[in-house]
């Protein structure tokens, strides 16, 4: 079978090119000219050293321009080898042959025919593989389109297999693809990529708060020069002190009991090694942060998520001690994690991750030590197989962890304990202002456990909540949302559906891609999602659209900006190291009264009674700190200030340790 080929390397002008042809057959290619050759090895021959693969065959001393992706059959070299050395009179024979049968007129046409090749692969590949080609991209380079690797940003033949371009069936496009991904250039990339997320941090601009009192903005400039790169955690921090200026100005050994709180007690940074289905090996970075135990053992939750790093993980730790503070339990603080991405991971694979990730961290558990609990990307399946292999390990089950379990011991309603207490603490401040939630418009964000357990206790007392969020936008339901669609959502969510599917059900629903639920028309937000979800643009239309309270699921879920427009609108603000109260109760009644069967009616009276305890020792600091009642950020000074003398008491009493 002869097939015309494209282009070969060397003095070959158009003319020589019509000429040009090659035979291809399972033992080999051969392709002839006057005075050149090419011969390519059969697929039943070894790759010697420095032959590449291309369509399956070996291919000796063959040529590849670095970047001739695309169809430049003119002035790029794409592959050619010589058998023989040509003679000086051949080659200027063959010049003048040429010269003799091109005029200027048709070198001019052959030009213009190339560019005009060029454009329509590029069409073509931007119509026909679009789909197919999620890892590339088309770009100019050097005045040539190119089709570049979206991960590395790079082009040329090492990341495909077929060199000339876009040729091929589908299949042949996929098996690119899947070859691309298990190259080591695209998974070094990727590491890189990953690697760069912390740097990216770094040049992350701190907002800074005006304080006013230059003993408080010492604390934070203190802060600012050891950690300038946390940006996660100088956040925190500055919300926490600006909460405590009142304190420290009226106790000037609050400053020096701040910074020992300020600087964790044990960090653990450590490698979680495993190995996939595939049998390839990856390493992800473990943390786990002892923020303070003067009030007790730690307490406080894991997180998996790609973007986990230390400033994270200091700054959950930090508002887990001051939420367990708060508690009635006398509990320390703590957090951690890693940049494991539990999507798209079979259960063997998070097994293998989960049991790596406790062979180091055991050493620092115990339950008079820390104990671990869900967070975000940790379920059950996560918290079974850590305990398993913590249980392996230590040799004994005393100190079981706290999360949702279905054969251990403890309280059926652990998951609800977060999101019913935050729809507790919302009806609380409502019933100070005279008012319920019966019949008021509820903004949620997030559609994981939290979301939907808040969903169903505000149906429960009358609310209307209108929407759930998940990465890439919102779902709104101007019907709002009833038990039934709660139930449809929970089977969407356990499917890895997008909740767009939900609006092909409902028709009075809608999905907005690349959006927050903040621009719609509420009376009560809770968001639920992820720390600084809400910043000065959702601030603004969550004021227009008639919010008056915002109930913090979510740990630190506004920016500083959105902070300052908050304020200044009167929104009442629920922070949520009080409204998380409702987890830590959850997690020690079952840790502590595990042999006792709770009814539904039991474990919501103790959870009510303890977010009312949480609500009135807020409000009570605020008073007596001089922060009215009716202030914005009543609530949020309120619970810092308390939370931080019931901390600074115990850390007085234990002396400098």
């Amino acid at each position: 079978m002869i097939h015309p080929i494209f282009c070969c390397e060397g003095n070959l002008d158009e003319m020589q090119l019509r000429h040009l042809s090659f035979s291809a057959s399972r033992k080999g290619f051969s392709c002839r000219t006057g005075s050149l050759s090419l011969a390519i090895g059969g697929e039943d021959n070894g790759a010697a050293a420095g032959e590449d693969l291309v369509y399956g065959y070996n291919v000796r001393n063959f040529c590849l321009g670095p970047g001739d992706d695309e169809h430049s059959f003119v002035h790029n070299s794409l592959l050619g080898v010589q058998s023989h050395e040509p003679s000086g009179k051949d080659l200027a024979d063959n010049k003048l042959m040429v010269s003799s049968q091109l005029s200027n007129e048709d070198r001019d046409l052959s030009k213009a025919q190339s560019a005009k090749r060029k454009k329509k692969v590029v069409k073509r590949w931007r119509e026909e593989w679009a789909d197919t080609y999620k890892w590339a991209y088309v770009d100019v380079k050097d005045g040539t389109p190119r089709i570049f690797c979206s991960v590395c940003r790079e082009y040329g033949r090492k990341h495909r297999r077929n060199p000339y371009g876009n040729e091929g069936s589908r299949n042949m496009q996929m098996s690119a693809l899947e070859e691309h991904n298990n190259s080591l250039l695209h998974k070094e990339a990727l590491r890189l990529q990953q690697a760069s997320k912390e740097k990216l941090i770094v040049d992350k601009p701190i907002f800074v708060k005006a304080l006013m009192s230059k003993t408080a903005g010492s604390i934070v400039e203190a802060a600012l020069r050891r950690d300038p790169h946390e940006a996660e955690f100088i956040q925190s921090v500055q919300e926490v002190v600006h909460s405590l200026e009142r304190v420290i100005s009226k106790n000037s050994n609050s400053v020096n009991t701040m910074e020992r709180l300020l600087e964790p007690e044990r960090t653990v940074i450590f490698r979680v090694p495993w190995i996939d289905d595939r049998g390839e090996t990856h390493v992800n970075r473990g943390y786990r942060v002892h923020f303070n135990q003067a009030l007790g053992p730690c307490r406080g939750g894991l997180r998996f998520h790609p973007l986990m790093n230390l400033s994270i993980a200091k700054f959950l730790s930090f508002e887990q001690t001051f939420k367990n503070a708060l508690s009635p339990y006398r509990l320390g603080g703590s957090s951690g994690g890693s940049d494991f991405d539990p999507k798209g991971k079979s259960d063997n694979e998070i097994m293998r991750f989960c049991q790596s990730f406790m062979n180091e961290l055991y050493r620092y558990l115990g339950p008079d030590k820390d104990l671990p609990s869900e967070e975000m990307g940790v379920g059950t399946r996560e918290m079974g197989y850590l305990y398993g292999q913590y249980r392996r390990l230590t040799g004994h089950s005393q100190g079981s962890f706290t999360g949702p379990r279905v054969n251990w011991p403890g309280s059926s309603l652990r998951t609800e304990a977060t999101g019913y207490g935050l729809v507790f603490f919302a009806q609380l401040m409502l019933a100070d202002m005279n008012k319920e939630l019966k019949g008021l418009r509820c903004a949620v964000s997030g559609s994981g456990k939290i979301s939907m357990h808040v969903l169903e206790k505000l149906i429960a007392y009358g609310a209307l909540p209108i929407t759930v969020s998940d990465s890439k936008g919102y779902l709104v339901d101007e019907d709002g949302f009833d038990f039934m669609k709660i139930s449809f959502l929970r089977d969407i969510k356990a499917q890895n559906r997008s909740l767009r599917d939900y609006s092909k059900t409902y028709a009075r629903s809608k999905y907005y891609d690349e959006s927050k639920p903040w621009n719609e028309t509420c009376d009560v937000a809770f968001p639920c999602a992820s720390h600084n979800e809400i910043d000065q643009s959702d601030a603004i239309n969550l004021v227009n659209s008639g919010c008056r309270i915002l109930v913090e699921g979510s740990n630190m879920p506004c920016t500083p900006e959105a902070v300052d427009v908050l304020r200044k609108a009167n929104v009442l603000v629920a922070p949520s190291m009080a409204t998380g109260v409702g987890g830590v109760v959850a997690g020690e009644l079952e840790l502590k009264e595990c042999n006792l069967n709770w009814s539904p009616e039991d474990f919501e009276s103790k959870l009510q009674e303890a977010m009312k305890q949480t609500y009135q020792r807020a409000l009570k600091s605020a008073a007596d700190f001089g922060y009215q009642k009716e202030s914005p950020e009543s609530l949020v000074h309120g619970a810092a200030i308390s939370a931080f003398l019931t901390i600074a008491s115990s850390m007085a009493d234990q002396g400098c340790v």
